[in-house]
């Protein structure tokens, strides 16, 4: 597997502050409208997928003329969204970690399948990651260490109707051997103590938000 990190950008809320998450060797991908949000704030996306129904035929010419490589697919006869198209080229790509900016937004629908898409990342051993301008989300079946990212709060939400064998170091209410489940505010609201926080779980599988206002 390469270590070459895959950056999606998406249609929904997108921020200018995102385009600074962009390293040197990075994989740039921009589905459907977050290709012509690169675009034009000069960045020339090394892969566009999508649809592209959400731009004008001259922004898509734009989009074209600008990216390394176009992949495109029917608006109405497909079976996978613009950012879950992007995020299986990340993965044919062999990335080894996958962060999606412009995946929340008004409709909770894809929202909720964005988070999912995480799963399958998971599933591969590749690390994935959800940026917007109030959250970071990530998943985990097992430990992950978290960096303290500038965000108010690291709340635990489980994904699975039952997380267990939680423990948590560097945080400011600590956890033993907990069980989370469905339903269940006890994970929401902490926070980090120093510059990272530990959290190993023994079973389930757990979203980690940090979040702000």
């Amino acid at each position: 597997m390469t270590e070459q990190r895959a950056l999606i950008f998406a249609g929904g809320n997108m921020n200018p502050v995102f385009i600074e998450e962009i390293g040197p060797n990075d994989l740039v991908i921009g589905a459907d409208r977050g290709a012509l949000f690169l675009v034009e704030h000069g960045i020339q996306p090394h892969i566009a997928v999508g649809d592209f129904d959400s731009i004008t035929p001259e922004e898509l010419e734009k989009v074209r003329s600008s990216s390394g490589q176009i992949i495109t697919c029917d608006p109405i006869h497909k079976d996978l969204t613009d950012t879950e198209l992007a995020y299986m080229t990340a993965m044919d790509k062999q990335a080894r970690e996958i962060i999606m900016m412009g995946v929340t937004g008004s409709r909770l629908d894809h929202t909720l399948a964005n988070i999912q898409i995480m799963l399958r990342g998971l599933q591969h051993q590749i690390q994935s990651a959800i940026y917007d301008t109030h959250n970071y989300i990530t998943l985990t079946g097992s430990t992950c260490v978290i960096q303290n990212r500038g965000f108010t709060y690291a709340s635990l939400v489980p994904l699975t109707p039952e997380v267990t064998g939680i423990t948590l170091e560097g945080f400011m209410y600590p956890l033993e051997n907990a069980t989370l489940r469905m339903g269940q505010s006890l994970g929401i609201s902490n926070r980090l103590l120093e510059q990272e926080g530990t959290i190993r779980i023994e079973s389930g599988l757990l979203l980690i938000i940090q979040s702000r206002d």
